[in-house]
């Protein structure tokens, strides 16, 4: 571009230069025909015109040699910023990619918070099931406790015999005296006491109780033993012979409350006797709850 300038510049220089040569030729007069019979000095003239050339192609050759130098700063200039153009426009394809992976990632992020929002409400819903599930399970856990608890209240008996061991008459006694028997046959339920001689009814509801009672004939004292509620009288088993032995039994139904006590007391001035094959007996069991 810069030898593309210069030439027809040098060339025009050059024309220029010689057109004034020549019209120098033609205004100087010949030596011949010069006034005073003088030459005129044309190879001073001619000598004069091509250094002006020179001087002006050495301008000329440094203006070019700025202009090369300027060029090629110009150039490198323009190299850096089509490099920095470039890297500008990497960097604006690299920001737009950025971006729409942001917008995917943005579109994703909507996406999982609608679906947690969804698992969200599934998870309220089963917890609301579950509680449910749970209240449920709760009532029939207590419905099967209720109906163990029925069923073991239900199995209620018991038989015991007057002496743990050995033989005996119990009695004679001014006033009436509370009978242990001691020797359990079976207590189901462990609503008999063997230690107090109480039975304890652990479920409202009917029950019925026998008592028997053995006694040696005397002429004084009978063998006699009466059941008793609560400390209230209900019945007795009553036997009186003079001699020998004898025996009498009676029974009844209540209807007990839980925590009502049934048991059994010694007739006053009567006697009572037991031994190993157990004569005297105590029972009771439940009919069923009320």
């Amino acid at each position: 571009m810069e030898r593309t300038m210069c030439f027809p510049l040098l060339l025009l220089i050059c024309s220029l230069s010689t057109a004034q040569l020549q019209s120098d030729n033609d205004i100087v007069p010949h030596p011949a025909e010069s006034q005073g019979g003088e030459p005129t000095n044309v190879s001073e003239h001619q000598q004069t015109c091509p250094q002006d050339i020179h001087a002006v192609l050495r301008e000329m050759s440094a203006s070019l040699a700025e202009q090369r130098v300027e060029t090629r700063h110009l150039q490198r200039e323009n190299e850096a910023q089509t490099a920095k153009l470039k890297e500008l426009d990497l960097q604006k394809t690299e920001l737009e990619k950025q971006k729409t992976e942001g917008e995917l990632q943005k579109t994703e992020l909507e996406k999982q918070k609608t679906e947690l929002e969804r698992v969200k409400q599934e998870l309220q819903v089963q917890a609301a099931e579950l509680i449910a599930v749970r209240a449920r399970s709760n009532v029939t856990d207590n419905q099967v406790e209720a109906l163990r608890r029925d069923a073991e209240v239900k199995r209620v008996a018991f038989s015991a015999s007057l002496l743990a061991s050995g033989s005996g008459t119990i009695g004679p006694f001014n006033t009436q005296t509370n009978l242990v028997f001691r020797f359990v046959f079976s207590n189901i339920g462990n609503a008999y006491n063997p230690n107090t001689g109480f039975f304890i009814a652990p479920v409202r509801g009917a029950y019925h109780f026998e008592v028997y009672v053995y006694g040696h004939g005397h002429p004084s004292h009978a063998s006699a033993a009466a059941l008793f509620k609560n400390g209230e009288h209900v019945c007795i088993a009553y036997e009186h012979q003079t001699s020998g032995a004898g025996t009498s039994a009676n029974g009844a139904t209540l209807l007990l409350e839980v925590g009502d006590v049934v048991f059994l007391r010694l007739w006053q001035n009567t006697r009572i006797y037991d031994d190993e094959n157990h004569p005297s007996t105590f029972s009771g069991h439940l009919l069923f709850t009320m």
